[in-house]
């Protein structure tokens, strides 16, 4: 499917829509005209090599860095509008988690956008964020420090939050690095659970062994967009060949 036709098809209130986005570090391009519109109640996967900025796409949607050029809406609304409607997982590693605070508490701050500056939260955000971490497999870990659990643990507790903002759109990047096979399982469930619910979610992978196995439509990214949507159309070999060039050799037995 071609970009633009992607777009047309879903111009009217898309859940993403994002149009002719550039983004630079230092004068160098790190994404160029980007132009891409999210299917409702899809698994997106944002594949492409390193560099590639895959991650800025997400932090320049999310207004954490800034555009060059560009619109991004959320529901056809600004992003500024709609926050409450947006679930982030950003990588582990860029989370203090030395922080001291308990898995309870992380997953209670999902709540936070919802309640607004003048509510604190309660009991009934406390059952959410109890009844959230039960489905990632952490509930006997909830009044564990952070900082005490493990990598794919950790992912799990950030993963609950997301649940508990109650949000229509997620972005989620890379949040299969350095799991384990049961948290893989578990974050591969919760994402099946959110389409089934007509959420769309927005997920930054570099298996691409994987990539048919997890996901309904595909952006294949390097500075631009190489091409966009179902899975079934535009991840083949010629675009892969487009992506990646000739680090795609290397890539051979995942494919």
């Amino acid at each position: 499917m071609q970009i633009q036709q992607l777009v047309q098809e879903n111009r009217s209130k898309p859940p993403l829509l994002i149009e002719d986005m550039t983004v630079a570090y230092r004068k160098q391009p790190v994404l160029r005209q980007v132009t891409f519109a999210a299917p409702e109640g899809s698994l997106v996967g944002i594949v492409g090599p390193n560099g590639a900025g895959k991650s800025t796409l997400i932090k320049a949607a999310l207004g954490l860095i800034p555009r060059v050029e560009g619109r991004v809406s959320v529901y056809g609304k600004p992003y500024r509008e709609q926050r409450k409607r947006v679930g982030y997982v950003p990588q582990r590693e860029s989370v203090d988690w030395d922080f001291p605070t308990n898995a309870l508490d992380v997953v209670t701050m999902g709540t936070y956008g919802r309640l607004g500056w003048f509510r604190r939260p309660g009991g009934a955000e406390r059952k959410l964020a109890l009844d959230c971490l039960e489905k990632v497999g952490m509930a006997d870990f909830a009044s564990r420090q952070i900082s005490q659990l493990s990598g794919g643990q950790q992912q799990r507790v950030f993963l609950a939050r997301a649940l508990a903002q109650k949000a229509d759109l997620y972005f989620m990047d890379e949040p299969f690095v350095g799991v384990d096979a049961a948290t893989e399982r578990a974050i591969i469930s919760l994402l099946e659970e959110l389409k089934n619910q007509g959420k769309t979610v927005l997920v930054v992978h570099h298996d691409l062994s994987t990539v048919e196995e997890y996901f309904d439509t595909v952006m294949l990214l390097n500075v631009g967009l190489i091409a966009a949507g179902p899975v079934s159309e535009v991840f083949n070999r010629n675009n892969l060949q487009k992506t990646y060039g000739g680090r795609l050799a290397l890539l051979d037995r995942r494919l």
